[in-house]
């Protein structure tokens, strides 16, 4: 084999070695970026969970005092018509 074509051999050996390794590190990262998007979106979820909560405690507090303030009828507009 003669010396330009062990050149360009040895060359291509470490271009396709250093590609490869190029495409797996971006490949381990972007599966790094998704699990941190995964990661971000439980935490959403879970913030979101928290404010219904808070809502809710907040809404039954409100129908507590009205309830205490008002007097409520047991009767509905649609039961008042029928036996």
């Amino acid at each position: 084999m003669s010396r330009a074509a062990k050149i360009t051999l040895g060359l291509s050996v470490v271009g396709s070695a250093f590609i490869v390794w190029g495409v797996h590190h971006l490949q381990t990262q972007e599966r790094e970026t998704m699990f941190k998007g995964v990661l971000r979106d439980d935490e959403r979820r879970r913030e979101k969970m928290r404010q219904r909560e808070e809502e809710l405690q907040r809404s039954l507090q409100k129908r507590e005092l009205y309830e205490r303030v008002q007097s409520v009828s047991k009767h509905t507009p649609d039961s008042e018509g029928q036996s």
